[in-house]
This record gives structure tokens, sequence and C-alpha cells, in this order.
């Protein structure tokens, strides 16, 4: 039998949820909740290319093609949409909070309006510059290898903390200075400047500027390429996360993408909110975010679970599987699974249990290859859920 769930549980996968949603309708969602309640919030929207970005899903005769977002808003209906998204992040941001938008020469000078004028001009922070090496090179005019991150604080109570950020000095001798090994045997540099005596330790701590050209842009055979087109490096997720954030404070992302943001937050002690209207960005998150921690065991919804939300999926779905029986143990074996009458292999399957709307997940396969198996809960009603290349969900009872 077919059930129809809004929202899943996994015990693992970091102290977080996602909502699968356009960023404005689930800022109406947030407020409801955490109204001054976010302490970072950072946004990597559309930069209105006016292109459409699709990625490629599965291989051989089976992959297909998927349309992740259309980027083609006029310049209005663009700055209408990007002031309402400000506005909403304005009043999630608890009064240490600050806000990071990450754009392109396109939109990022007409932005800085919008903030200003959202957030005050008194609050501006940094334009931060992200300078990288990657892509053509253009002959017509100066190739362009930066993007900008706009910085802004709610109040001047802002949590910034640079020494987060910081990175050891090291052993480099700069500026013709004179190595010297104190008392205590620390290792430091002086030179004798206007009448002043400058003194700098190799463990002492330089920090970044405005302009980060040490964050190389993800290469196309990266090892944390998820294949979403538009993917940022974790390190440049950490970086932000680390200076405007404290462990245990929540972080938000309306645009997840590949789910960069939730998995920087995760390993850096942060909680988080997830938002994107893509099914992919949804599978993305969920494959990198149970990748972190060890295989989830069956619980309700643990203090610091991983909860996705969705809305209703009735895209007709058949499946073929059958379950196996060893000694005491139960396992489903699944063949085939058809979305619309349509056979293509799954991009994520699970088993668990029901309670309600909600799929509290046992054992999960991000990355099946049919036929697989996987283990069946022995107390109660075992539950199927598999996910399509285009993001259909269905859940089937199994008994």
């Amino acid at each position: 039998m077919r059930l129809y769930c809004t929202e899943e549980h996994h015990a693992a996968g970091g102290n977080g949820s996602f909502y699968l949603m356009k960023a404005e309708d689930a800022l109406t969602r947030l407020l409801e909740r955490y109204e001054n309640g976010v302490r970072l919030i950072y946004l990597d929207p559309p930069f209105r290319t006016g292109e459409s970005f699709k990625m490629r899903i599965g291989k051989g005769k089976q992959a297909q093609t998927v349309v992740l977002y259309e980027d083609k808003l006029d310049e209005e209906s663009y700055l209408k949409w990007l002031e309402r998204i400000l506005r909403g992040c304005h009043r999630l941001l608890d009064p240490q909070g600050s806000i990071y938008l990450h754009l392109d020469y396109r939109m990022s000078h007409k932005a800085r309006v919008l903030l200003d004028e959202i957030f005050g001009e008194s609050n501006f922070m940094n334009e931060i510059i992200w300078a990288y090496r990657s892509g053509g090179r253009a002959t017509r005019c100066y190739p362009r290898k930066h993007d900008t991150i706009l910085f802004y604080r709610k109040s001047k109570k802002v949590y910034f903390n640079i020494k987060a950020v910081g990175t050891p000095r090291g052993p480099e001798r700069r500026n013709h200075m004179k190595r010297f090994i104190d008392e205590d045997g620390r290792i430091g540099f002086s030179i004798r400047s206007n009448g002043k005596t400058y003194t700098y330790y190799e463990d002492s701590l330089i920090y970044p500027s405005d302009v980060w050209s040490d964050i190389e842009h993800l290469q196309q055979k990266d090892r944390e390429r998820t294949g979403f087109l538009t993917q940022k490096p974790e390190a440049l997720l950490k970086r932000i996360i680390a200076a405007s954030s404290a462990p245990g404070d929540l972080v938000l992302d309306l645009f997840s993408g590949s789910g960069t943001t939730a998995s920087a937050a995760t390993k850096l002690g942060r909680q988080f909110i997830s938002v994107d209207q893509s099914p992919v960005a949804c599978a993305l998150l969920r494959r990198r975010q149970l990748g972190i921690t060890s295989e989830p065991t069956l619980t309700e919804s643990a203090p610091e679970s991983l909860t996705i939300r969705y809305p209703v999926d009735r895209t007709p779905c058949r499946i073929d599987a059958e379950i196996i029986r060893k000694g005491d143990k139960r396992f489903v074996q699944l063949k085939k699974t058809m979305f619309s009458d349509k056979e293509s292999a799954p991009m994520y399957a699970a088993t668990g249990v029901v309670n309600g709307a909600v799929f509290c997940a046992m054992h999960t396969n991000c990355a099946p290859k049919l036929p697989i198996k996987l283990p069946l809960p022995s107390e109660q009603t075992p539950v199927l859920h598999v996910v399509g290349v285009h993001g259909e969900q269905a859940f089937f009872t199994l008994e």
C-alpha cells in the first residue's frame, strides 16, 4: 500500500532541517518560529544570468538531464523578489546576527542599495571579494574572476570573531625581518622602522582581509564536487560560519543548492536550516549530511536529528520488490522503480517506519544501483521510501 508523507527524520545527519520549497514561501513559515532567532544568514541566490541550470544524473542509458532552476527574471522582477527575501531575512536575524549576500557583477551593486535601505548604511560591514582562478579567459575585456559577498549586520551588537578564522603566521620571513627565539622558546621575527621595533611570532595569527584569494573555486574533479553547477567550496562557508557564529548558533541558507552551508555548519557544530525549491538539492543535502556521520538508527525525531520537509507527492509510482528472510532478520530487495510509467534507477532509497505523515528512516542508500537490498525493522510495519531522478517521492508499506 502506498503512503503519503510530508516529513522524514534521520537520527544522524547533523542538527538541522531542510525545506523543499521556494525561498519566499519558506520565509512565511520560518518567521512564525524563528523571528529574531537566527544568528547568521548566507544567501547564494540566482545571479540573474538569463540561463537555465541543469544537471546530469545517473550513468549510461539511464542517465537523465534534470533542470535545477531557471534564472530568467527581468531586472525589475528580480529586485522586487530579492527585496522580499532580504526584508524577511532582516526579521529573522537576532540582534547579534549578520547576513552575507553572495552575487557577482550583474546585480551586486543594485543589491547593495537594497541592503542599505533594509539594514541601514551604518550596518554595512564589508564588501568581500572572492577572487578565484577557473574557467575560460576573456579577450574582449578583463576576465571576470571574482564574486562579491556583501556582509551586513543587524545591529551594533553583532557577533564577529575574526580570531576564529586566523591562520598562524608560520616560519616564512617577511620584509627582511630578523629571526629570533625568546626566553620561552617561541620563534619570532622583528624589524626596526622609524625608531620603533615591530615583533611578530611564528604562532601569531594572520587574519583574512576583504579580498579572499586563498580559497580556490572547485575544479571539475574536486572530491567535494556533487555535480551541482553553482556549487561553492566548503572552505568559503567555513570561514563565514566560523567568524559570524558560535557553536550551537543557528545558520540559515535559503538557496541550499549543493548543501555546502549545511555541511560546513554541521562540521563546525552549528544548527542549520536549509531551503531550496529543487528536489535535486534535497537529494544532495541528504546525501552529504548522511555521509558526515555514521549510519542512522531508527528513532523518533531526536533533538539533533536531520529533518526534511516537503509537500505531498502523488506522482504515479510502481515498484518491483520482494521481502527476503534470513533467520530472524528481514530485508527488502528492490529490483525496479517506475515513476509515471517510466523505468529509471532511483536517486535514493530507504527503509524505516511511518508515524502519521512522518517517515523515520532506519537504513538508507543515497546512490542505489538496482537491485539493492535494505534491512527492514522488525517491530513495526516496514516502509520503503524511493526517490526518482526528478525528485518524485513514493512510500510503500511492506508486509
